[in-house]
């Protein structure tokens, strides 16, 4: 994140989305890359608590349905970024 966050938030803003809104898309982003391979942090992880018998590849079958449901996710908060900062708005008071 520190990494890219400096080099996409001026797009970001160039482009005029919410800087909010893009966090929060990101981070559930990052968070499927944490649960998918190649790198599938989140599932190596899994696999050093689980028993013997469980093998990587049920593992990976298994993270399916979650990554299809975060994906369903993303699209309707892409759809409706007012999903995203209704809290932020709420506290901060910030109206549109």
């Amino acid at each position: 994140m520190p990494i890219t966050l400096p080099v996409f938030l001026p797009a970001v803003e160039a482009y005029g989305w919410d800087p909010i809104w893009f966090g929060v898309i990101f981070i559930i982003m990052m968070e499927i890359g944490y649960m998918t391979p190649p790198f599938g942090f989140n599932l190596f992880y899994l696999k050093a608590v689980v028993p013997p018998s469980v093998t990587m590849s049920d593992i990976y079958w298994s993270v399916i349905p979650y990554v299809l449901v975060t994906f369903v996710g993303v699209l309707i908060l892409i759809a409706f970024p007012d999903i995203a900062l209704y809290f932020p708005n709420l506290f901060f008071g910030v109206s549109k």
